[in-house]
């Protein structure tokens, strides 16, 4: 049974774009076209206009309204979709006065992960926001919900309709969150066993559509989906890279980011970027051909700070030089001569080799190869070290102790400091 009584979506969309407050931003409104597109939604026409702050019952006002009506008329749009955060009052409101489906940036951005999730983790999470987002719409919902439920059994004092989808909503939120629980305990095994084998993880962060998937692909060798869309990629994906004179790490790739990408997604998705929060580096990759791309990495920054992982190592690769006049792929060094910054093109693959070296390099300085030797009184830091570090050999003495040769992260020299 559907949980409102609206009317049904379609796919051939009208935009409304207002500034609140501020002068109009041609880039917002491009990247929600690119949104919609992404959707699979066909956008016929654009309303555009401005506001000191928005209209408490329909967000724009009469006037606006009444050429939102005429649009739809002469454009036969069967969905409105709004590039703002609509209140679940205006949002039922505008229904009425339309007669079609309206939909916000929230909502057209949670359609976008339900089509592009495929593990059963990322189902989960999709649900679990979309479940999140609807609770809130529930008060004072559609006529229906507020019937009392008939029937045998069921007569008498009952509950509402509305009453009883905010308990089965309830359940479901309670179930999802038991599920994912159980998927993160296994996500935190895989993790735990690649710190203990040492193998260094390089999570891919960026705006999305900055090209990581593609980047992903040149690098492992792979063929996931990477598509000139946004959120093209929404569940993490790991694989193994085999560096030059090092040897292998894993390489993740995650979800994109984006402007004002809804606190309830980044939430809901706090999982799938545990990947990035708990990596050893982070390529952040930038659109280099975009106009719009210091902005682009202020976005995803503040993302990376709001999950708490602004204090991970970044090496900064801008990506898509084929699409400029007049750059060869190069690195940018610091006055320490490491490097903070690479330039290349996925789709082309030139720089990629660049890239690798710098890996190579990295990976290098934040690991030691050594030889201890560990007293008999040492089987705790013994154990220890088989838990965080990649152990290469191990004998033991006649006189009980233990000469181990290992590759540690320097992160983890401190505990041999009592050797």
């Amino acid at each position: 049974m559907e949980l409102f009584d609206r009317p049904g979506t379609g796919e051939r969309a009208l935009i409304v774009h207002l500034s609140i407050n501020e002068s109009f931003s041609e880039d917002d409104l491009s990247e929600f076209e690119q949104l919609v597109i992404s959707a699979n939604v066909e956008p016929l026409a654009t309303v555009t206009g401005s506001r000191r702050s928005p209209d408490a019952r329909f967000f724009v006002g009469k006037g606006k309204l009444d050429e939102v009506k005429h649009q739809l008329h002469e454009t036969c749009a069967d969905i409105v979709l709004f590039n703002h955060t609509l209140s679940p009052s205006q949002q039922r409101n505008l229904e009425k006065e339309l007669e079609v489906r309206v939909l916000d940036r929230t909502n057209l951005i949670l359609d976008i992960f339900a089509q592009r999730a495929q593990s059963f983790e990322g189902k989960l999470q999709v649900e679990l926001a979309q479940l999140q987002h609807l609770s809130t719409r529930l008060i004072r919902g559609w006529t229906h919900l507020e019937r009392q439920k008939g029937g045998i059994g069921l007569r008498g004092p009952g509950e509402t309709q509305l009453e009883t989808d905010r308990r089965l909503i309830g359940q479901r939120i309670r179930q999802i969150k038991t599920r994912l629980t159980k998927v993160n305990k296994q996500r935190d095994q895989g993790r735990r066993s690649r710190q203990r084998a040492d193998v260094p993880t390089v999570s891919l962060v960026g705006y999305t559509n900055a090209g990581k998937s593609t980047l992903f692909n040149a690098l492992t060798n792979s063929a996931i989906y990477a598509a000139d869309q946004l959120f093209a990629t929404l569940d993490p994906t790991l694989r193994q890279v085999k560096l030059p004179d090092y040897g292998e790490l894993v390489l993740a790739d995650t979800v994109g980011f984006i402007q004002n990408l809804p606190h309830e997604l980044v939430a809901a998705f706090r999982s799938t970027l545990q990947e990035t929060i708990e990596a050893d580096l982070l390529l952040h990759v930038v659109d280099a051909s975009s106009p719009n791309r210091q902005e682009q990495i202020h976005e995803v920054n503040s993302v990376l700070k709001e999950i708490g992982a602004d204090n991970i190592p970044q090496v900064m690769v801008y990506n898509k030089i084929d699409c400029l006049p007049a750059v060869d792929a190069h690195v940018d060094k610091d006055e320490t001569d490491s490097v903070n910054a690479v330039w290349l093109s996925a789709m082309d693959g030139d720089g990629i080799n660049l890239l690798l070296e710098t890996l190579s390099t990295l990976c290098h300085d934040e690991n030691t190869r050594m030889s201890v030797v560990l007293k008999p009184e040492q089987a705790k830091l013994r154990v220890k070290l088989f838990q965080v570090a990649q152990i290469l050999k191990e004998e033991n003495r006649d006189d009980g102790c233990w000469v181990i040769e290992l590759n540690i992260s320097n992160k983890y020299k401190h505990l041999l400091t009592t050797i």
